[in-house]
């Protein structure tokens, strides 16, 4: 019997049955082409597809010039984009997955500097974008609204489309119109509850007409209650049921958060998960005729089965999850749950990429993104097997030596501590971040059913590589702590003064529990990211007196990107850290630090009982450069330290090259 009977179980929706009650939700991917769908978007969906999800929902479509957010959006109102979307839902067809569209305006929150337009909004409100106004709409322009949805679901049904998502959720326009907060109006489109749904209530009724009854008709809605101006749960099933009541509406998707609780929409690992369940447990006993999917932080099948078994929602929207692993749903399918990839819910390079308008992948699946030219998230046998000794279990070993078995290579993966993971490992053992070591356990049960042989607490020299049998070696030994304190922003002095003096540290040395130190701690973050962040926090939450000296003008700079940063620092504030920004150090004492002011150029000295260092790492590569007879690769850190998203993708690719 099944481990997962409710979300295996099918369901019938407007006449298409799904085989699962898996969706993989919109989201944006910024993958379009000069606004068309081109290979990489489309080889994305598809692999979702193939991957046994019941129901892609796709790149979400602005349906006017005013409502733009992002760079990598579709063409908006050409028919240019129906003979290429024409081929991706009949892949996703063809692949057994519902095809949907996502139609969105986002009101006030729109971005001038893509649209070089006005943002519309039913009453002229702030952007929470950016610093923008927007512009209250005319009745004339409501109606232009109206046709621009109508249009766009219409090119959508001509795309091959089942059915369009109308996007109301994250106070986009459409909940702009349904919260007293920003609409103010006194026409027939704002003040009573009647009024203010007429938008949404005439676009729904206008797309069923058109469209059809067998075409299937979702509205994306989100709860946010951090901020009361924002609708709370009775009023939005009071709209709801509203809507249920047309019988026009089939699926209700409820996500979280919103352009005020910007952090919750993609809520990172500092936040708990099955976010939406209160809400949609709630909109489960009041409506009569659509369906329910919950979504946000739903991140593993046994989240979704505990959630379909409760009863607190009819569908699942995983995508985070079916990021990281594509074939998410047919591994559950096949009773493989424990094979699958699990996010890690990091937001580096998906939420991380799309908030600088790049096209987003993931950090532990570099795949995603690149299906179009790496076959996707599946391997093809080698043409000429090899044996392959790789040097150093941390990210880039451990995907190239997986990879490497998967397309057929007998491989050797030697590491010279106990355990796999290598510094990423450490970071596992910061505070809410255990996700990172459940994805090192995935990868030792991959060993285990690849054969991959791996041997723990073995340091090979130089002439032990050399006279191994394999005939292909990949380097893979990481970097080390940069011993000399240099700082970027001081980059006339090659080290920090005083570094000699005992009580430096480094994160790793802190996150392995060999650093000794006193109560009070300054930890220096120049990369103002989670290696000094979050041993920062580990030190808090260990009782420690922590002051966070960076260079940066806030602390978690280049946190930011993933919506993590402010939950981090109100951890941090809870437990009493001090933060100490655009600041540098001039000396370490032994029991203090002299800390100067990037603005003014004064100094201070900081009592400390220790001084942890959060500075660039070295390449740690001490080998030759080639050796005789076989084939020598570089990866990772040991080529240029970096993030660990680019150690797995040099894993992986490399992997595929072989």
């Amino acid at each position: 019997m099944s481990q997962h009977p409710r979300l295996l179980s099918p369901l019938q929706l407007r006449g298409q049955t799904l085989r699962n009650r898996i969706v993989f939700g919109a989201h944006t991917n910024n993958m379009s082409d000069m606004g068309l769908p081109g290979p990489r978007m489309e080889n994305y969906l598809v692999e979702r597809a193939l991957g046994g999800a019941a129901m892609v929902v796709c790149e979400p479509v602005p349906v006017h010039r005013t409502g733009v957010l992002t760079r990598g959006n579709l063409a908006w109102e050409s028919d240019e984009i129906i003979k290429p979307f024409q081929r991706v839902t009949s892949r996703i067809r063809e692949a057994g997955a519902v095809a949907i569209q996502q139609l969105y305006h986002v009101g006030a929150h729109g971005d001038s500097d893509l649209s070089f337009q006005p943002h519309w909004s039913p009453s002229g409100g702030p952007s929470y974008h950016d610093s923008d106004g927007s512009h209250r709409m005319t009745e004339g322009e409501i109606d232009e609204l109206l046709a621009a949805h109508l249009a766009a679901a219409k090119r959508a049904k001509a795309c091959g489309y089942q059915g369009v998502e109308v996007w109301a959720a994250y106070h986009s326009l459409i909940d702009q119109f349904w919260t007293p907060w920003s609409n103010t109006r006194d026409d027939r489109w704002g003040g009573s509850l009647e009024n203010r749904t007429r938008f949404s209530r005439t676009l729904i009724e206008n797309i069923r007409r058109a469209c059809g009854e067998d075409f299937i008709i979702g509205l994306a809605i989100s709860y946010s209650p951090a901020y009361e101006v924002t609708l709370q749960a009775e009023s939005l099933c009071e709209i709801i049921a509203l809507h249920d009541a047309t019988g026009h509406v089939d699926y209700v998707t409820c996500g979280a958060g919103s352009y005020l609780e910007f952090e919750a929409i993609i809520p990172p690992f500092t936040h708990a998960e099955k976010l939406t369940t209160p809400m949609t447990a709630q909109l489960k006993g009041i409506v009569r005729h659509a369906v329910i999917t919950s979504e946000a932080g739903v991140r593993t099948p046994e989240n979704a089965e505990t959630i379909l078994s409760a009863g607190e929602a009819d569908l699942v929207s995983i995508v985070r999850g079916q990021i990281a692993d594509p074939h998410l749903a047919r591994k559950v399918t096949e009773g493989r749950a424990e094979d699958i990839r699990g996010c890690i819910s990091c937001n580096q390079m998906c939420w991380g990429r799309r908030s600088r308008d790049y096209w987003i992948s993931c950090l532990i699946n570099p795949s995603a993104g690149r299906e179009w030219e790496w076959g996707g998230d599946r391997f093809t046998p080698s043409e000429t097997p090899r044996s392959m000794l790789v040097v150093g279990a941390g990210p880039a070993g451990l995907e190239a030596a997986r990879a490497a078995a998967e397309r057929g290579h007998t491989v050797e993966i030697v590491e010279a501590s106990g355990q796999i993971g290598g510094q990423f490992r450490l970071a596992g053992l910061q505070p809410r971040r255990a996700q990172i070591l459940d994805l090192m356990a995935w990868y030792e049960r991959q060993f285990s059913k690849l054969g991959v042989t791996l041997r723990l607490n073995t340091f090979l020299d130089a002439d032990e590589i050399a006279a191994h049998p394999a005939d292909t070696v990949i380097l893979a030994t990481g970097s080390l702590p940069d011993e000399t304190g240099f700082q970027r922003w001081l980059p006339h002095l090659p080290a920090l003064p005083g570094i000699e003096t005992p009580g430096v540290w480094s994160p790793e040395a802190v996150m392995r529990r060999e650093a000794r130190l006193g109560d009070a701690v300054v930890v220096y973050d120049e990369g103002s990211n989670w290696r000094g962040v979050g041993t920062a926090w580990a030190l808090a939450e260990r009782g420690h007196q922590v002051t966070i000296v960076t260079p940066e003008a806030f602390v978690g700079k280049e946190i930011s990107r993933t919506a993590a940063d402010g939950a981090a620092r109100r951890a941090l504030a809870r437990l009493g850290a001090r933060f100490l920004t655009e600041h540098c150090l001039t000396r370490w004492h032994g029991n203090g630090v002299t800390v100067r002011n990037l603005l003014t150029g004064t100094e201070e000295t900081l009592p400390a009982g220790g001084l942890v260092m959060a500075t660039t790492n070295r390449a740690f590569d001490p080998w030759p450069e080639t050796f005789p007879g076989k084939a020598t690769h570089r990866i990772g850190d040991c080529a240029a330290p970096r993030l660990a998203a680019y150690a797995f993708h040099e894993g992986r690719k490399l992997a595929l090259s072989l």
